[in-house]
Parts: structure tokens; C-alpha cells; sequence
């Protein structure tokens, strides 16, 4: 139990003799508390109360018991003789006391000016989760996350108070047991933070306003997402083993035309039909029922007052529902704490390591096949994959053919020393290095049956060796100073990061048909297949100095105070250096002497304004760049120039240098200026809390690659920050949570958190910056969203679609009056960015049950289906490629008409999901004659994504497809996405 010593076990001469003591434990109203732990001070033996709050346990007559339970007040209790006890818990003031992790340090929740939203691991959401940011889905305001795909470890938008930059993306800074970790792409197709397993987290913080983040400086433009692990505890020693079972399937398949159906359809409209007599269901041809595992055995505790262990190894095997799909990780865990010098110096050791395996299909084509390939034709033939008649490749052969394969190796090993140097002054080392190593082959095997797909027909293969090593060094002096009255605060630091990202590609065609894989077979390059390699390296620094100062004042008036200078090694000369200040004021009203009386058992405001910055640019842009030239095919350069003016040979050209970078030394920092007011309140004894908080982000000196206005120019674009142009998003969040009174047979806790929130882009000098584009075959390039000044982030661009006119063709609403239909009747119909993001969770208890359940949702928020434009049209159908009926939705129209980018592809993204729900039941070891093994036996059952409200036609309203455009970050696009699952889990875990 936590705050409770562990201390050496007596020598046999000293041990006393033993008695039986029973007793109940009973809450501030008398009520009992089943489930409250005892503990015998000083050793791992204990036990805990029945439904009646009663306990009886075996112990020296000199024994001092240690009662906890969740939500009170841990309690020492003296035997002094005594055999029969009667034992009161008060209300723990948890709000208030519970430790909240920031920016180098803990602080009381009390103490905390900024905005922080915490989640602790009994919280989280539950299920086989490769992915740590799953856990916090629809459980934090103001942080939406959002799957880009239904993949195992598939990446996610992570959105705190709403979009800030055009080019950073979304992702926050993930902070994990104080190392800053890097966001690049380290190889793997997956979320870079699927290394680490999801059961060695302890809690997960998530500061979002500016006071809170802006000592982290220049990545916390995004906000901060602290990953705290799982640490040994005095007192208690413990053996760990979760395991578990999971079978997933599609949550939802598109309504196609099945065979028969089809046929009819196909004729209908006119269309070629072509019947091979067969009745395919390729959704169910593509896709399986996945089964997934994941077990996890940790130990940890701490067997002197010196020395605290947690350590842990996890294996997560996790399918995907298309063949061909999978994610793999083995990963180990070790965290150590070692005190010295009667605990003034403290060292903490990290260490964590994963092994991760990802197998993908060619996902875009799977897709496509099995939502338009011909019902009619038969899956197999004589037991083989059909050979379609076009010689194009049958999806099932395609997934014996094609492999996506990346193995990672990641490990990340920290040491922090500190060492207090005279009262209250502590001195702190952080050193760590992240480094990964990832090894890709993107093959396919040779197929000669396939002729109009020469990469099928002679065989593929791509190798991508990336490496990426981030090294860190941080110098910390913290000062504490306090009285009765006073309390002071003060850190100043220095730290240095350093970033290496290294790659290596080969490309290569042409192998022997002999089935051993490409990857395994020798190869030369060749005239007719030349194999081709690339490489590259880019190395960055970071040089930090930071400092803050918190002072309280009778526990009443709370100032925090932070001041942080990020150097990087990507901007110029002459801006090397950002500056982020931020200052913040609280005021417990609580503690106030008129408070005395009040409704509120805890009541406190509070406001910041702060500045956080944003570097994530490419590297050495600031720099001159030049590259050789010359004349290479006779005609249509103007890069170089003859020497002899006789010349007639490529040999008389030689060789020029032209620019392909400017120099740009001015270049600054991007800074996001926020400013909050907020309140936390608890009534009723502490069972309801809640939150409330405004908030108001502006982004201004926007970095972006521009096209110059000036046509005559060196290079084709240039880095620049925008004059005057500005992001901005304002909102409101509120998060409120509720626990009953424990009862003697059912206890219930509801909680809930809505964020509303505006955004909007001004001053900006473009017509439209585009972020999201059409691809495919005549529809490469077409604007569908972006950023346009004075509208929503991710507002989507388009004609508004008006019906199929008399002519068969597309109709649209003439915005401008002026008889035709331009580029310039595009208007704005919507944004891709929820207006309203919200969570709701309810946990129930029954005598030795529980239930747990999660939902989240979002509104305000629009989707383009790209799959629907790109297949599902009455001219694919009448070449006898299935859709569904959104095809032939008018009988009039035109085979020929073209399925331009407008509102006919646009759908309301809203949602509420059942994200998870657990049943569970807590076996009584002792009812099972094993109570002098286990602690603590539990079984469960979890289902993941059991249904979700939406009026969206495609797989899942939760999806982000869409292509980015010049590096900046596209939203709300559906194109051929990969299908959600929905998972049934059963779980058993064993506490020893």
C-alpha cells in the first residue's frame, strides 16, 4: 500500500507469539467498507475485509496494522493487547492531496495553477491494446484521439485543445518517466509508441494549458502527455501474471450488391455484364476473425527502505481482421530505485526494451478489390485463386504474393541521480538515449501469370534500414523552502537533446520464380532492372535553459512562474533562440475562514497565460543548398552551358551548380500564446468533483514552404513565417466524476467530460491552403479540404452538389450568380474538426462483480467518403464492378458522368461509441483453499468497440485517410480505410 514502510523481517529469537485478531472497518458514517486492505506493518502479511467490513488475521501481539482503502485515509491501529477492533477510516481528501506529475517534478493536485487532466490505471480503457494513447480515449477533456485506421497499432490523431500549426500535425510531446521522447517516423509502418506495453503504465498526464506545458518550451506547442510507469511500493511485494484471449472481427461491412443482386442491377442501368457464375462475399473472402494474446508477469516491491523494484515482460500478439495482418511485440521493463546517505542521494533506473514485428497487406488494394471486385466470380478455381480475366491480380493471391514486413528492436534506458546538497537544495542528473533499429521489406513474389503488373509479374522487393538515436542530458538544481505560512519552490535547468535519423533504401525487380521469398534470394542489378539506392542522415540539437518558480501561501494563494530558452540547431543564425515564458495565479477559496460552512468541500480558481513553440520544420532549411546540373537528354535545360560553342557532344556540357535552397538566417520560431481561467470543485464529501475551464490558444508566426511571388526566382519555394496570419482555438471543458457511498453489497462511480471548442484560421494571404486532395485517375490533385482564412480548420472546399440534371450529368449550385460553374463557385460546407468532443464512463460494483464501461463520441464534424467517389459510381457498375446502391441512386444519370469533388461525397462525421465494457469478478483466494498462494484472483470479460451511433456510410466514423499535402497534415478524409474490429477478450489475472 502506498506511504506504508517495509521493513526488515524479525530474526527468528525476536519473534513473538501469535494471536488471532478480528475486527471491522468502517467509514466516517458508520457504514462498513468491504474490500479494505490490512496489513501487517512491517511484512507482506495481511488480508482484506469481507461484505461486512469484517477482518480476521493471525498476528504478533506486538503487530501494528495498516487499514487503507481507496478514497480514505490510511490508518495505523496499536494492538496494545487488544483482540477485537473497531476501526473508522475518514474521507481522504484525494483531489487535493493526489500527486500530479509536471514538468520535472510532482506537485500536490492542491498546489497545481495549470491545466492538467490525469488518468490513473484504474481508469483506463480496457481491452488488447498495442497502443498507449488508446488508454486514454474519451477519458480526458479537451484530448481528442482519433484512430487512423482499424490496423493493430495503427497510428492516431491526438488532438489537445484543438489544432495549432501547420506543419507539426497534432502530435503532443510524450514525455515517458521523464524522457522526451522523439516523434519521427523510426521505420515502422505502426504508432511510434507501440514499443511499449500498455501494462507497465501507472498513470498518464496530460497538461494542456501553456503554464502547465511551457517548460518543455519548444515541443509543447501541442501539449505534454507525461507517461509515468509502474514503480515498486514499500510494503508490499508482489507477483503479477495477466493473460489474455481476444477474437476480433469486422464491426461493420459496407452494403454492397451481393451476386444475385448485383446481376440485376448491372443490367438495369444498362451496364456489360459479366456473369462467372459464382456468389463471392470478397468482404468475407478478405477478412478474418482475428485472434490476438497478450500476457504480461511483472514482480515488484521493495525489500528495504532502501530499495524499490518493478520489472516486467510482456508478450502481445495481435492480429489483424485482413489476412495477412499482424503486430507482435516482446517487450521487458525494468524501474529500480536506490537510496543512499540516509536517502539524500536517490538514483532511479529505466529501462525499457520491445522486440516488435509488423506484418501489413497492400491494404489500398485489398480494400478496393473487396468492396468492387465481381460478386459473380468464384474465389477459387480447382482449389487455386481464380486468375481473373483482366490478368489482374486476385486479391487472395495477392496476399500469398505481397508482404509488408518491419522488425524493430527499440530499447530506451535512462539514469537520474540526485543528490540533496544541504536542506531543501537537491542537484539532479538525467541522462538517457532512445535508439531504434528497424529493418522493412516490401516484397512481392514472382507471378508471370500477371502480365499487365510488372512489379507482380518478375517479382519486388523493397529494403528500408532505418535507425534513429535520441540522446538526452539534463542538469537540474531544485530548491524547497517552507513554513507554517511559506511555501517556495524554485528549479533552473539545462538540457541538451540530440537527434540522429539515419536510412537506407534499395529498390529492386527481376527474381527467379523458384518461391523463395526476394528477400532471401541473391540479385544483380540489371539493364533491364536496375536496382536503385538511397540514403540519408540528418542530424538536429536541441539546447535548452529553463527554470520555474511556485510559491504558495497559507496553502491559499498559489503563483507558478516559468521561463524557458530552446536552441535548435534548425533555425539560422539569427534566430537560434526561442523564449517561452508563462506565469499562472490559484486561489484555494476553499481554505478560506467564510468557506467554513459552505456547500463546497473544495473549491479553487485559477488562470494562466503562457507561450510554447514549435520547431518541427525540416531540417537545415535555414541553410543554402546547391546540386549539379547538367544537360542530360538534348533538350529543356537551361542549368549549364557550352565551354566551346562548337561543342556537339554531352561531354562539351559541363557540369553546373544551381540553387535548390536559399539561405534564410531571419527564419523564427512558431509560438502558440494560450491563456486559461479555470475552476476545480468537489461537494459531498468529496464524491462529486469536477473541473471547469476556458481556454483560448492563438498560434502566430506560422512556418510554411511558400511559392514566391515573384516568378523570377532561384528555387521554385522558399521557408518563411507568415505575417500576421493565425491559428485560433477557444473552447470550454468540463469533466465531472461522482462516487457512491460504499454500501455494504453495491458501490457505483459515473463520470463524464465534454469539450467545446471553435476554431479558426485569420489574416491568412491565401485563397486556400490545401490539405486534403483527390487522388486517383482524374481526380489527382482536386482541392477537398484546407485551411482558408476566417474559416474552420480542415474546412472542406467544394462545389455543393445540386442534383443530376436533365442531361445525366452532375449539378451543381451556381454560387457566384454568374451562369457557370467555376473553380470559383466552391465554397465552404463544413469542417473536419469536431465542434464538441465528449467521454462518458460508468464502473459498478456488486458484492464480488463489477462492470465497467466507456463511451466517447464527437460532433460538428464532417467526412469525405474518397471510397465512395472513387468506386461506388453508376460507370463502375456498368463495367461490372460492384457498389453499392448509392450508384444508382438516380436513374437518369450518365454513364459518363464524372465524379467530381463536391458536397455528393460529403457525410456528417458524428458518433458515440461503446468503447469498452468489462465484467469482472474477484475471486476469494481463500474460498479456494489458496489463500496462502495468491492475493488476489480475477476473471473478466471485455468487449471493445460493441456498437457505434452514427449515420456515416462508410466503415467507421472514426478515420483519417486522406494524403498530406506539401508535409501539412490532412483531416477527415475516408479513403479505402482499413475496417475497425470489434474484440471479445477473456482475462485472467493472478496477484502471488
Amino acid at each position: 500500500m502506498s506511504g506504508i514502510e517495509a521493513k526488515a523481517f524479525p530474526a527468528p529469537s525476536d519473534i513473538k507469539d501469535f494471536e488471532i485478531v478480528t475486527g471491522t472497518v468502517r467509514d466516517e458514517t458508520g457504514e462498513p467498507l468491504p474490500g479494505a486492505a490490512i496489513l501487517v506493518k512491517g511484512t507482506t502479511s495481511g488480508t482484506i475485509t469481507d461484505l461486512d467490513g469484517k477482518f480476521s488475521i493471525d498476528v504478533p501481539d506486538d503487530a501494528i496494522l495498516v487499514v487503507s482503502y481507496l478514497g480514505y485515509t490510511t490508518t495505523e491501529v496499536s494492538l496494545n493487547g487488544q483482540s477485537i477492533l473497531s476501526i473508522q477510516l475518514g474521507r481522504e481528501d484525494s483531489q487535493l492531496n493526489e500527486i500530479v506529475v509536471v514538468g520535472y517534478g510532482t506537485q500536490k493536485r492542491s498546489d497545481v495553477t495549470g491545466a492538467i487532466g490525469s488518468l490513473k490505471r484504474e481508469n483506463f480503457n480496457r481491452g488488447i491494446i498495442a497502443n498507449p494513447v488508446d488508454l486514454l480515449q474519451g477519458q480526458v477533456a479537451g484530448v481528442n484521439v482519433t484512430s487512423v485506421s482499424g490496423e493493430p497499432g495503427a497510428n492516431q490523431n491526438v488532438i489537445i485543445r484543438g489544432i495549432g500549426s501547420l506543419r507539426s500535425g497534432t502530435q503532443p510531446l510524450y514525455v515517458l518517466d521523464g524522457f522526451l521522447l522523439d516523434n519521427s517516423d523510426n521505420g515502422i509502418a505502426s504508432n511510434p509508441l507501440n514499443f511499449l506495453n500498455p501494462n507497465d503504465i501507472e498513470s498518464i498526464d496530460v497538461l494542456k494549458d501553456a503554464s502547465a506545458a511551457a517548460l518543455y518550451g519548444s515541443r509543447a506547442s501541442n501539449g505534454v502527455i507525461v507517461i509515468t510507469t509502474k514503480k515498486g511500493k514499500a510494503g508490499s511485494s508482489q507477483v503479477n501474471l495477466s493473460a489474455s484471449a481476444g477474437w476480433s472481427s469486422m464491426a461493420n461491412q459496407i452494403d454492397v450488391f451481393q451476386a444475385d443482386e448485383f446481376r440485376r442491377q448491372v443490367l438495369d442501368v444498362g451496364g456489360n455484364l459479366e456473369d462467372f457464375d459464382g456468389n463471392t462475399r470478397w468482404q468475407d473472402e478478405l477478412t478474418q476473425v482475428a485472434f490476438s494474446q497478450d500476457y504480461s508477469l511483472s514482480m515488484s516491491g521493495a525489500n528495504t527502505e532502501k530499495f524499490s523494484y518493478f520489472a516486467s515482460l510482456g508478450l502481445l500478439d495481435k492480429e489483424g481482421i485482413l489476412k495477412n495482418s499482424n503486430l507482435k511485440r516482446y517487450s521487458g521493463k525494468l524501474n529500480m530505485n536506490q537510496k543512499a546517505f540516509d536517502g539524500r542521494l536517490i538514483i532511479d533506473y529505466n529501462l525499457t526494451a520491445s522486440y516488435t514485428e509488423n506484418l501489413r497487406p497492400s491494404i489500398t488494394s485489398t480494400i478496393s478489390d473487396m468492396l468492387s471486385l465481381n460478386p459473380t466470380i468464384p474465389a477459387f478455381t480447382d482449389g487455386k485463386p481464380t486468375l481473373l480475366n483482366t490478368n489482374a491480380l486476385n486479391p487472395i493471391k495477392r496476399n500469398e504474393l505481397y508482404s509488408d514486413n518491419a522488425a524493430n528492436n527499440r530499447i530506451l534506458g535512462t539514469i537520474s541521480p540526485s543528490f540533496e546538497i544541504i536542506d531543501g537544495l537537491t542537484y539532479k542528473l538525467n541522462l538517457g538515449v532512445d535508439y531504434s533499429n528497424t529493418n522493412r521489406y516490401i516484397q512481392y513474389k514472382p507471378f508471370t501469370e500477371v502480365v499487365n503488373e510488372s512489379n507482380v509479374a518478375n517479382g519486388s522487393l523493397d529494403q528500408l534500414i532505418s535507425a534513429n538515436t535520441n540522446s538526452l542530458v539534463e542538469n537540474t538544481l531544485t530548491y524547497n523552502w517552507n513554513n507554517y505560512k511559506h511555501n517556495f519552490t524554485a528549479l533552473a535547468g539545462h538540457s541538451y537533446q540530440t537527434f540522429l535519423d539515419e536510412f537506407r533504401g534499395t529498390s529492386a525487380r527481376g527474381f527467379a520464380a523458384n518461391n523463395i521469398e526476394p528477400r532471401f534470394q541473391d540479385h544483380n542489378s540489371t539493364l533491364e532492372f536496375p536496382t536503385t539506392i538511397s540514403s540519408s542522415g540528418v542530424r538536429n540539437e536541441l539546447q535548452s535553459f529553463f527554470g520555474r518558480l511556485n510559491y504558495v501561501y497559507e496553502e491559499k494563494y498559489l503563483v507558478t512562474a516559468t521561463f524557458r530558452a530552446d536552441g535548435s540547431s534548425k533555425f539560422g543564425d539569427n534566430n537560434k533562440y526561442g523564449y517561452f515564458p508563462s506565469f499562472a495565479l490559484g486561489w484555494n477559496v476553499s481554505k478560506e475562514d467564510f468557506m467554513v460552512n459552505s456547500v463546497f468541500n473544495n473549491l479553487k480558481v485559477r488562470t494562466s497565460w503562457g507561450q510554447t513553440g514549435n520547431q518541427e520544420i525540416p531540417s537545415k532549411i535555414t541553410q543554402a543548398s546547391f546540386s549539379e546540373d547538367r544537360l542530360a537528354t538534348g533538350a529543356g535545360s537551361l542549368n549549364t552551358y557550352p565551354i566551346d560553342t562548337q561543342g556537339r557532344t554531352l561531354d562539351d556540357y559541363p557540369y553546373g551548380i544551381v540553387f535548390t535552397r536559399l539561405a534564410n538566417p531571419d527564419l523564427q520560431w512558431e509560438v502558440s500564446t494560450q491563456f486559461n481561467a479555470g475552476i476545480d470543485f468537489a461537494l459531498f464529501n468529496y464524491r462529486l468533483t469536477g473541473t471547469l475551464d476556458y481556454f483560448n490558444k492563438v498560434s502566430s508566426n506560422i512556418l510554411l514552404e511558400v511559392v514566391p511571388a515573384d516568378p523570377i526566382q532561384p528555387t521554385s519555394t522558399f521557408w518563411d513565417n507568415i505575417e500576421n496570419m493565425e491559428i485560433h482555438n477557444s473552447g470550454i471543458e468540463m469533466a465531472l466524476n461522482y462516487n457512491s457511498k460504499p454500501k455494504q453489497n453495491f458501490s457505483y462511480e459515473i463520470g463524464g467530460n465534454i469539450t467545446f471548442i471553435q476554431n479558426e484560421v485569420r489574416d491568412s494571404p491565401f485563397a486556400v491552403l490545401t490539405t486534403g486532395a483527390a487522388q486517383g485517375a482524374g481526380q489527382t490533385g482536386a482541392t477537398i479540404n484546407g485551411y482558408i482564412n476566417n474559416q474552420p480548420i480542415g474546412a472542406f472546399y467544394m462545389l455543393q452538389f445540386d442534383g443530376i440534371g436533365e442531361d445525366g450529368l452532375n449539378r451543381f449550385v451556381d454560387i457566384n450568380g454568374d451562369g457557370e460553374i467555376l473553380d470559383d463557385d466552391r465554397s465552404v460546407v463544413g469542417s473536419a474538426i469536431p465542434k464538441v468532443i465528449y467521454g462518458m464512463r460508468a464502473n459498478l460494483r456488486f458484492k464480488n462483480f463489477d462492470l465497467g464501461m466507456n463511451f466517447n463520441g464527437g460532433a460538428g464534424n464532417d467526412i469525405y467518403n474518397h471510397t465512395t467517389m472513387s468506386l461506388f459510381t453508376k460507370a463502375q457498375l456498368s463495367r461490372s464492378n460492384n457498389t453499392t446502391d448509392f450508384a444508382v441512386q438516380f436513374p437518369n444519370e450518365s454513364f459518363n458522368n464524372s465524379n467530381t469533388v463536391s458536397t455528393r461525397f460529403l457525410e456528417s462525421g458524428s458518433y458515440l461509441r461503446l468503447n469498452n465494457a468489462t465484467i469482472g469478478y474477484n475471486v476469494s483466494p481463500s474460498k479456494l483453499g489458496v489463500g496462502n498462494a495468491f492475493q488476489n484472483i480475477r476473471i473478466s470479460l471485455t468487449g471493445q468497440n460493441l456498437f457505434v451511433i452514427t449515420n456515416y456510410s462508410g466503415f467507421d466514423p472514426e478515420v483519417n485517410t486522406g494524403s498530406t499535402s506539401s508535409g501539412i497534415q490532412t483531416f477527415g478524409i475516408d479513403r479505402f480505410t482499413y475496417p475497425m474490429a470489434r474484440t471479445f477478450m477473456f482475462n485472467l489475472n493472478l496477484t502471488f
